[in-house]
């Protein structure tokens, strides 16, 4: 399979048509951007690794029943999937408290949450990616019914509890992660996009130790060292 033509470039990664129709190429980017890409700057190396890491985490959820936009890895930075209809929902899962969670509601960083929190961010660089309800997603018009928002939320809660409990087993606490999915050719809503540490705050469980892209939000450095052990322990 190989790329014919760049469809779409966003942040993380480029998406290429391919000679079946349908069928995808996404290559994984090293660029580095934060703040709605106030902040920008690259990573060598770091694409692979979120493809790599993304890989296994797609396909276990596969294992488990879920749904995705995955095919299967064609290299070290890049993968195979289906084309989808990206629905203009960032879907957020929070099991701490950090971020904007506690610049919003002055909840302290690091309260582990009573239960998992879904929120729903409008997907438009343009606007800051605002936080959303279900009454915002109704007069956008970007969901067909209640039913489908009852679906991300629910897919979101079931992949959390699947994804906590297996970075608890790696000595990894998942703080919070964004989901993204699409419609495919049939109408299906699958789980599309990434999973990675750029789309995830990993913690370490003794230590506290953030090893995602918190890293460069924040200025810790290390970024790549970070990621390489986020693959490492998962991998293990």
């Amino acid at each position: 399979m190989n790329k014919i033509k760049m469809l779409y470039e966003g942040k993380g990664k480029k998406l290429y048509s391919t000679e079946k129709k349908g069928i995808l190429i996404a290559e994984f980017k090293d660029d580095l951007t934060a703040f709605n890409a106030e902040k920008k700057g690259s990573e060598s190396g770091k694409g692979e690794l979120n493809c790599k890491i993304s890989s296994f985490l797609f396909e276990m959820l596969e294992k488990k029943g879920f749904k995705t936009h995955y095919i299967k890895r064609i290299d070290s930075q890049n993968i195979l999937c289906k084309q989808v209809k990206i629905i203009p929902i960032e879907v957020v899962t929070r099991n701490v408290a950090t971020g904007s969670l506690t610049k919003r509601l002055g909840i302290k960083e690091g309260t582990i949450l009573p239960f998992a929190l879904v929120e729903f961010y409008y997907k438009d660089d343009a606007l800051g990616d605002p936080i959303i309800n279900d009454d915002h997603c109704k007069l956008l018009g970007i969901i067909q019914n209640c039913e489908e928002l009852d679906f991300l939320r629910s897919q979101a809660k079931q992949i959390n509890s699947v994804l906590k409990d297996f970075f608890d087993s790696k000595n990894l606490k998942l703080i919070d992660f964004k989901l993204e999915f699409g419609r495919d050719t049939e109408g299906n809503i699958v789980l599309a996009d990434e999973i990675s540490p750029d789309s995830c705050r990993f913690w370490d469980k003794d230590t506290n130790e953030k090893l995602d892209k918190d890293r460069f939000r924040q200025d810790l450095g290390n970024l790549k060292l970070a990621y390489q052990e986020v693959l490492n322990r998962i991998m293990a």
